[in-house]
C-alpha cells in the first residue's frame, strides 16, 4: 500500500492542516497520557522546521469536559511550539488567523467534533476547513476509522497526504498478513465486534489464538461455562468457533462478586510458555478488568513475557498500552500502534475510511 508522503514535499510557506490525535484529556478536563501526543510531535516540528504554516485539528471524545487549549498549554510548555489557540466552535476566527500566520507558526482550533458538520461529514464543512489551507496530512491514524469531514472530507478539496507516523503504523500493521511462524494472536477486552471480524480475518495466518478477557467470557458462556455474573456481549454469536483447535481460552479464572475479572495463573502458565515459542505476535485487548485493582496481573504477566521472548511484538488498543506503560517497558516492543478502534478495523479490512479518502482523491 503506497501513499503520497509528506516526507519529501516543499512546504515552507505553505499553510497545512494537519489532523493529529490529542485526545488525552481525562473525564474531568485535566491532562492525561500523553503518548499519542509524543508520537505526533515530529510531523509537528518537522513542519514547523521547514517553514510551514502549521493549522493544527484535532478532537476530543464525547463526554470530555474541558478544552483543547489544556494540550495547547502543554505543547507550550514541554515543547515551547508556541502555539496561537483559536477558540470557538465556527471558522470566523481560523480564517482571520490563518491568513495572519507567519512560516513555521502554529495554531490549533478547539475540538474539531463541536464544529457543526464535522461528524456528519458535511461536504459544505469541509469545503470552508479546506479554504483554510494550501495542503492537509493525516498524521492521526488512531482517528481514521471515523467518516468524518476532517478524515475523510478535506482530501476531496486538498492536495492530501499521510504523515510519517501514520506510514510507520500502515508498515507494521501489513506484516502482520505475512508474519513469521509461528504466529500467536492475542485478543482481549471487551469490545467483541469489532475483535470478531480481527478473528476471521487471521483464523487461516495465525497458529494460536488466545481470546481473554470479557471476549473470552461470550466464548466460555457459548460452551456452557458458568460465568456468573460477568460482563459478556448477547447479542454475538461465537459457536462457529468452537471447536477450531486454533482458538485457545482461559481454564482458570479469578472472580469476583460472581464476576470473572482475570485469567488465572494456569490460564497465564499456559500462554507465557507459548510465548516462548512464538517469533511473531499480535495483540489488542487485556486479559482482566484493569480498571480494578488487582486484576491487571494477568495482563502484566504476559506483558513481560513477550518482551522476554525472541518474537517481533506488534500491540495496541489504549487499555493494552495503558498497562505495559505502567510497567515502563512501552519501548521494549517493536512496535506499538497508537490505534484501537483504527488498529482493529485495518486489521480486519485492511485499509480504513480515511486512507481511502486520499487514495480517492
Amino acid at each position: 500500500m503506497k501513499l503520497p508522503s509528506i516526507k519529501n514535499l516543499e512546504t515552507r510557506g505553505k499553510r497545512v492542516l494537519l489532523r493529529v490525535d490529542f485526545n488525552a484529556l481525562f473525564d474531568s478536563g485535566a491532562m492525561e497520557d500523553v503518548y499519542r501526543i509524543k508520537r505526533t510531535m515530529p510531523i509537528v516540528e518537522f513542519l514547523r522546521e521547514s517553514g510551514a504554516k502549521v493549522i493544527l485539528l484535532s478532537h476530543l471524545s464525547e463526554g470530555k469536559k474541558g478544552t483543547l487549549k489544556t494540550v495547547a498549554d502543554y505543547l507550550n510548555d514541554k515543547f515551547d511550539l508556541k502555539i496561537k489557540f483559536v477558540g470557538g466552535n465556527n471558522l470566523t476566527a481560523a480564517k482571520k488567523a490563518s491568513v495572519e500566520m507567519n512560516d513555521g507558526e502554529i495554531i490549533m482550533l478547539e475540538n474539531i467534533r463541536l464544529f457543526d458538520g464535522e461528524k456528519d461529514n458535511s461536504e459544505s464543512f469541509a469545503k470552508e476547513l479546506a479554504s483554510l489551507a494550501d495542503l492537509y496530512v493525516n498524521e492521526a491514524f488512531s482517528a481514521s476509522h471515523r467518516r468524518h469531514a476532517s478524515i475523510v472530507g478535506l482530501p476531496k478539496f486538498l492536495p492530501s497526504f499521510i504523515g510519517p507516523l501514520f506510514e510507520e503504523e500502515i508498515e507494521n500493521l501489513i506484516g502482520a498478513f505475512n508474519p513469521n511462524h509461528p504466529f500467536l494472536l492475542i485478543l482481549g477486552g471487551v469490545k467483541a465486534k469489532s475483535k470478531l471480524g480481527v478473528l476471521d480475518r487471521f483464523l487461516d495466518i495465525a497458529n494460536n489464538i488466545f481470546i481473554g478477557g470479557a471476549l473470552a467470557n461470550i466464548f466460555l458462556k457459548a460452551k456452557g461455562e458458568d460465568i456468573g455474573n460477568s460482563v459478556f456481549d448477547k447479542d454475538v454469536l461465537v459457536e462457529k468457533y468452537l471447536n477450531n483447535e486454533k482458538i485457545i481460552l482461559p481454564i482458570d479464572m479469578k472472580r469476583k462478586d460472581d464476576k470473572i475479572l482475570d485469567a488465572g495463573e494456569k490460564t497465564v502458565e499456559i500462554l507465557t510458555e507459548l510465548i516462548k515459542k512464538e517469533k511473531f505476535i499480535l495483540w489488542n485487548g487485556p486479559l482482566g478488568n484493569i480498571e480494578e485493582d488487582g486484576f491487571d496481573a494477568g495482563t502484566m504477566a504476559v506483558a513481560k513475557a513477550i518482551v522476554a521472548s525472541e518474537a517481533k511484538s506488534v500491540i495496541g488498543g489504549g487499555d493494552t498500552v495503558a498497562v505495559v506503560n505502567k510497567l515502563g517497558i512501552l519501548d521494549k516492543f517493536d512496535f506499538v500502534s497508537t490505534g484501537g478502534g483504527a488498529m482493529l478495523e485495518f486489521l480486519a479490512h485492511g485499509t480504513l475510511p480515511g486512507i481511502e479518502a486520499i487514495m480517492v482523491y
